[in-house]
């Protein structure tokens, strides 16, 4: 027997029981032996045994079932883009058409039968905006489902045709039952397609995030043949040894072990660590990552494939192809609810016709119960909710890309905080100066020629300061990994590391090093200053935190949500902001494939909410049941992440789970009102209290009932505009 795994882009599902039904059907293949459909991704992971399928009959079937299984990423978005277009104008097409109706209704034309012109509209959005649902339910029921759009169907149909028999055979009707429900079933089609509009939209850039990062792997690189020249190849073509020159500026080609020179190497969207990292002979550099300084030969240690930025790709893909928790509660209901409705209806029919012998009140009775029971408050309770969830996010400076996720963010035990950048501002500043002040203006004058983050920090203070920069400096020397030296006035001026001052044979007092070892074991950056041979005093540098970090972790307690700090910096320095903000859990100088692991840990426990903004981060944020991203933080990361805090603001993640709980609450009181009306009104439709009282509810009755619980659901879901966060 001959295993083989096969994955395939599979476009064209709407819903999350679409994925369902093609695990369904494909398992009762022959030669399957496990299928992994997902919704969110497009994508399906299949096992097959080679000698009982291949996958040319695979795709067939898939294809058979509706479903277009595409060749590559490129065409699966082209597909995804196209029926993204489709959907937003088979909803402008209904929701126009439906205004016309209304106008049409409330102020009708005398010149000609408003009548026909109303059935004629409704016509256009009956089968052209709703033929999608019609051809949605055939396929729900060829797969045995009954979901959302097998209710849809059936119930705008029903409306939809007896109002047309009416328009176009009103003798048959007695003058009281002439009544017309295209509005209802109009507005049906619009909202549940607005609803699936929104849904689209959060998955029609689901895999920007990917082609960005792949982005950030260098296209080409600068091999070096054993004659000495140069010569420009695509990057994925080099092979372990090969030898590969770095510029300064360029990108890192590929894994790779520095053979000759010496560079500040800025690893920010590896490791999350805003300052350059120094990196000489021996030293591994990270494809992707960017020369800041200096020119490296390095030797390549793995082929393009093998890379750490191919790994966070694939990880990538592995979090996006899992399965999210939602459960769509109207479609579960449905399954049960439609053929319930439609064995009521029918036995209502058989009632009437058998037992009470009314031919004619057998059909309305039965047209009724289905009028009733269209579903356009069941269709109205999530859309209508989620929309007004996402316009009061966006008020508080929350976007809400994924509005699934609003289902779980109030259920998250751990929240994980990346450092850099989230809890702290990313920015290198000056949190002291141990030194004269008179010094300032030399050492700020010498800084200001440098583009280094630690002397954009100093020069930066002394602007503050109102300190002059106007002095006269000569001989600028910027040595990587260690400082500069400079002159000013025939003085020698270095700043720098222990290193560089030592090497320069500097003398340091032991005042000034014992100060200079305190900062380090506090946490925060160190760098000496030097005039003419002799230390002159500490510069202590530190990244501070953001404003409401410590509030948002006392909140968070508050909830009895555990806070961790998960980065990629030191451990001195990690536990030291952890410290101050209150977290006690902290994981230190952890890779991004380290973070994706710890993420997966702690799912195994309980749902997990992750808060970044590094492209180190988007592995993590992907993985995480909520991905939080700040609007500041990289475009890789924001197109990972369901949450984009645009303010941010990290009292809004708070916001973020407050407001989640509100909209469940919101959509649980819109079912219930929903099912409310059709448990009081299927029976009353179906003519249980005839006998009874002589009350048998009407077509007319019907479809009040059906649109005051259709009011009742859309008024309940705006209060959560009104809502205090």
């Amino acid at each position: 027997m001959s295993k083989e795994k096969i994955n395939l882009n599979i476009s064209g599902m709407t819903c999350v029981n679409c994925s369902n039904g093609i695990e369904r059907v494909v398992n009762k293949m022959e030669g399957l032996d496990t299928s992994k459909v997902n919704f969110t991704s497009n994508s399906g992971e299949f096992t097959i045994d080679t000698e009982k399928l291949n996958k040319s009959k695979l795709i067939a079937k898939i294809k058979k079932l509706g479903y277009g299984v595409e060749e590559d990423i490129e065409a699966l978005e082209k597909a995804k883009k196209e029926s993204y277009k489709k959907l937003k104008a088979l909803f402008f097409v209904a929701a126009s058409f439906s205004i016309y109706i209304f106008i049409f209704m409330f102020f009708p034309m005398t010149m000609v039968n408003n009548n026909y012109i109303i059935f004629a509209l409704a016509s256009v959005i009956q089968f052209y905006p709703g033929l999608r649902f019609y051809s949605l339910a055939y396929k729900a029921l060829s797969n045995k489902n009954y979901d959302m759009n097998v209710l849809v169907a059936l119930g705008t149909s029903a409306a939809y045709f007896y109002s047309a028999a009416v328009v176009l055979f009103p003798d048959i009707f007695p003058e009281h039952l002439r009544f017309m429900y295209f509005d209802g079933a109009a507005v049906i089609i619009t909202f549940i397609l607005l609803g699936r509009l929104l849904e689209e939209r959060s998955k029609a850039k689901a895999t920007d995030f990917l082609k960005s990062l792949m982005d950030l792997a260098p296209q080409n690189a600068n091999l070096i043949l054993e004659n000495g020249d140069i010569k420009v190849v695509l990057a994925k073509d080099l092979h372990v040894d090969d030898i590969v020159l770095i510029k300064q500026g360029e990108k890192v080609s590929t894994d790779a072990i520095i053979i000759k020179g010496e560079a500040e190497i800025d690893t920010s969207m590896i490791t999350g660590e805003p300052m350059p990292v120094f990196k000489t002979l021996g030293d591994e550099v990270i494809a992707g990552t960017i020369n800041k300084t200096g020119t490296l030969h390095v030797k390549v240690q793995k082929l393009s494939s093998d890379t750490t930025l191919s790994k966070i790709i694939a990880l990538l893909n592995e979090a996006g192809s899992k399965k999210l928790p939602i459960a769509r509660f109207a479609d579960k209901v449905a399954n049960i609810f439609v053929p319930t409705v439609i064995a009521i209806s029918i036995l209502t029919f058989l009632v009437w016709y058998f037992v009470v012998g009314d031919s004619f009140g057998a059909i309305l009775a039965s047209i009724s119960v289905l009028i009733i029971s269209c579903p356009c408050a069941l269709g109205l309770a999530t859309p209508i909710a989620i929309v007004s969830s996402v316009g009061k996010g966006a008020q508080e400076g929350i976007l809400i890309k994924n509005p699934e996720i609003l289902e779980i963010i109030k259920d998250i035990k751990y929240a994980v905080f990346d450092k850099t950048g989230t809890l702290t501002k990313g920015e290198i500043s000056v949190k002291d100066m141990l030194l004269d002040e008179k010094y300032l203006s030399l050492i700020a004058s010498a800084e200001l020629q440098s583009e280094h983050p630690i002397s954009q920090a100093i020069v930066k203070y002394a602007q503050e300061k109102n300190i002059q920069l106007d002095e006269q400096i000569e001989d600028l020397s910027i040595q990587a990994g260690l400082g500069i030296s400079a002159t000013c006035k025939g003085q020698k001026i270095l700043v720098g590391n222990l290193t560089l001052l030592e090497y320069n044979n500097i003398n340091i007092s032991q005042q000034i090093l014992e100060s200079f070892e305190k900062i380090l074991s506090e946490g925060n950056g160190a760098i000496l200053a030097s005039i003419d041979g002799e230390c002159i005093g500490v510069i202590s540098l530190e990244d501070s935190l953001k404003d409401g970090a410590s509030e948002l972790i006392a909140g968070l307690k508050e909830k009895n949500i555990v806070s961790i700090l998960l980065t990629g910096d030191n451990e001195v320095t990690a536990k030291k902001i952890a410290s101050k903000v209150g977290i006690d859990l902290v994981y230190a100088g952890v890779m991004p494939d380290e973070k994706y692991k710890v993420i997966k840990e702690l799912q195994e426990k309980a749902k997990v909410m992750f808060v970044g903004d590094g492209i180190n981060d988007s592995v993590s944020i992907k993985q995480a049941d909520i991905g939080v991203a700040l609007n500041s933080g990289s475009d890789i990361t924001k197109d990972a992440g369901d949450i984009i805090l645009i303010n941010n603001q990290l009292s809004s993640v708070l916001k973020s789970i407050n407001l989640s709980s509100k909209t469940m609450t919101t959509i649980k009181q819109n079912l219930f009102w929903a099912f409310f009306y059709n448990a009081l009104g299927i029976p009353l439709a179906a003519g249980v209290l005839y006998p009874i009282i002589g009350v048998m509810l009407s077509p007319m009755y019907a479809g009040i009932a059906m649109s005051f619980s259709s009011v009742t659901v859309v008024l309940n879901s705006l209060r959560l505009k009104f809502a205090k966060l």
